[in-house]
């Protein structure tokens, strides 16, 4: 992710970079399940300190835009395009179908299938 704060704007750095996150969400240049970089080495990049990064992330997961796994990292959640009813359905399709013993690619068969009924 390649972000630089601007000290002419009146925004602190840390809101910066959550506007910089949400914006890239919106455009598509961060995508949904997408590992954010370490707060360490976006610090490191974009030249802040580690802990105003740590702050937007932190702002990044009150807004449910981001979730931090531990040692994993911090990834954008994949609700982070505001659709959680849908991502409930789809989870929802995804448990079923592991049920049922379907291979991914059979149940994405029988999903278009559906789809083309409904014309």
């Amino acid at each position: 992710m390649d972000f630089r704060a601007d000290p002419a704007l009146p925004d602190p750095p840390f809101q910066q970079l959550r506007a910089h996150v949400h914006s890239g969400i919106r455009d598509g240049r961060i995508l949904p399940g997408e590992r954010l970089p370490t707060v360490r080495a976006l610090a490191a990049a974009a030249g802040l300190a580690a802990n105003t990064v740590a702050s937007a992330y932190r702002a990044l997961e009150e807004d449910g835009i981001a979730e931090g796994r531990g040692r994993a990292g911090t990834f954008v959640s994949l609700d982070a395009l505001g659709d959680p009813a849908a991502r409930a359905a789809a989870q929802a399709y995804a448990d079923r179908i592991i049920e049922l013993g379907l291979a991914p690619e059979r149940a994405q068969e029988l999903l278009r299938d559906a789809f083309r009924a409904r014309g």
